[in-house]
């Protein structure tokens, strides 16, 4: 999955379909309408419904965590640090350094959060009834300590039963984070153009086709698998890695897919269209080195851009598909077809 597509068509609320399905969160493709509103671009979208699930958790309570708290004070509780208190002569005043424990809301989920909105309200495309709104919310933050957006804080988020509700938030959090980019001085922000950068389409691309899947055929199993390469030495650690994007498998078949994300479908030799060699060498490989008892099939999915494809292929007595999809359609027919290439098989 590389190169580009022409992304900025696709309509705004097919980009979040697809990044619900990406994240994982159905249930908010229901939830929320996006159909009616007038929402110019993805940062303006997924700021309103930001807006919008944060009232929701603001009437329901910040997560609180314990948190250590370490502090001169005359009452002892927690653990006494004679270190500490010995260095300062705190004894004398009649008091002891302690370290305690203390459920607070100045957790790092609150301060992904608020660390968020503080960098929404410089964002320059953001519209002004939204800014207002969000600035508005930053004030509920107040006892939250602000901090700087990175992406290894979002990596030590942990969710659980207690928390789960954070986790759609959190998701549009870091993707807001991801795709915009303070300038030096920290005053403006401004949001990259998501839609034309071909690894974020194609990684956007390969996790909502995979977990598409996983959610709308649940009589498949569906993963990413690890193929080993069919061969003899001692060496074999030199071999390039093998990883399908996404594998389907039940007790019948098996089928390998592997997106793609170009902005041209197929490749132009002597005057003739043909599909990427290096795409199908790449497949094949995946049938050819499979070590499954099963019927293994395989597929090339694109998004559609210039050419509707619907081809296919034995090879090596594996049925080949190479299949195209208009991410520009109404999204009932997106789900048609990605169901209807499937079954095909």
């Amino acid at each position: 999955m590389s190169s580009l597509a022409e992304s900025s068509k696709i309509p705004i609320k097919n980009l979040y379909y697809m990044l619900c399905y990406s994240w994982d969160h159905l249930s908010e493709i229901g939830e929320t309408n996006v159909a009616g509103e007038d929402d110019k671009d993805l940062p303006n979208l997924l700021t309103r419904i930001l807006i919008g699930k944060l009232r929701s958790l603001i009437k329901r309570g910040f997560y609180r965590e314990y948190v250590e708290l370490e502090e001169e004070a005359s009452t002892l509780r927690g653990k006494v640090l004679f270190s500490e208190s010995i260095a300062t002569t705190s004894f004398k005043r009649g008091k002891m350094h302690i370290l305690y424990e203390e459920m607070s809301h100045d957790i790092l989920h609150n301060q992904l959060i608020k660390a968020t909105l503080l960098q929404l309200v410089k964002l320059k495309e953001l519209d002004d009834d939204l800014r207002k709104k969000v600035s508005k919310l930053t004030s509920y933050f107040h006892e939250v300590t602000p901090i700087k957006l990175n992406r290894d804080l979002f990596k030590n988020i942990k969710l659980h039963r207690s928390n789960r509700h954070y986790r759609f938030v959190l998701n549009i959090c870091q993707f807001l984070m991801d795709s915009s980019l303070l300038n030096e001085e920290g005053q403006t922000s401004q949001f990259a153009d998501f839609y034309r950068d071909p690894r974020e389409m194609s990684m956007l691309f390969e996790n909502f086709v995979r977990n598409f899947y996983r959610n709308e055929l649940p009589f498949y199993q569906v993963s990413r698998e690890t193929i080993y390469w069919q061969a003899e030495g001692n060496n074999d650690k030199y071999l390039p890695r093998m990883q399908t994007d996404i594998t389907l498998k039940n007790n019948e078949i098996k089928i390998i897919i592997d997106t793609k994300y170009y902005q041209h479908t197929l490749t132009s030799n002597y005057g003739s269209q043909k599909v990427h060699s290096g795409n199908l060498y790449q497949l094949y490989a995946y049938l050819n080195n499979q070590q499954s008892s099963l019927p293994t099939m395989g597929m090339l999915l694109y998004p559609e851009v210039n050419h509707t494809l619907d081809l296919n292929y034995q090879i090596q007595g594996h049925r080949v598909q190479v299949c195209t999809v208009d991410l520009n359609m109404e999204w009932r027919k997106i789900h048609e077809r990605l169901l209807e290439i499937i079954n095909r098989f």
